[in-house]
């Protein structure tokens, strides 16, 4: 059985607590990001070396393997959206659809080392963005084609509750 599609619109996230995750956005300052996005590759690093990584719990939600290659590609895309808002003057971010990459890339055959290397590695990329960030970086502009605007400081935010929250969909991180 395939996955429902989440099509949630997730940027509330940063005006409000998760109730699902407890994740508040509004605690994380700019100092936190780096160690955080760190700490959350850790995190993945140890999850991924399980065993039985790859099954699902049930039909309708992904194994923690599918969901560590999520993960991995959260930093992807959000890496290059970080880079889009350094170059570019309130660029529009290109879309991602996450179930179809899940699919298209077959995340269920993923080898668990491989992606771990990867995750590990789209997150050092991602922290390092913003390390040394001046303030005046911190508040450039970018936007989703839905008309969702972020700051690079809110774009680190939304990401890390995106990441830190999968924690909590893997029984192996609780």
């Amino acid at each position: 059985m395939s996955i429902v599609p989440d099509t949630k619109n997730w940027t509330w996230v940063l005006e409000r607590p998760c109730a699902e995750c407890g994740f508040d956005a509004r605690a994380i300052g700019r100092a936190d990001v780096v160690p955080m996005v760190r700490a959350n590759a850790a995190a993945w690093q140890r999850i991924l070396a399980s065993a039985g990584v790859p099954i699902r719990p049930d039909d309708a939600t992904w194994s923690p393997l599918e969901y560590g290659c999520h993960v991995r590609d959260v930093f992807r895309i959000m890496t290059g959206r970080v880079d889009l808002v350094l170059v570019e003057a309130d660029p529009v971010f290109p879309n991602w659809d996450q179930d179809a990459t899940a699919v298209e890339d077959a995340y269920d055959t993923q080898d668990p080392a491989r992606v771990a290397l990867e995750l590990a590695d789209a997150a050092s990329g991602f922290a390092d963005r913003f390390h040394g960030l001046g303030p005046e970086q911190w508040i450039r502009p970018g936007r989703r084609s839905d008309g969702a605007r972020f700051t690079l400081e809110s774009l680190a935010r939304y990401a890390l509750h995106d990441v830190v929250h999968h924690l909590i969909d893997v029984p192996a991180a609780t």
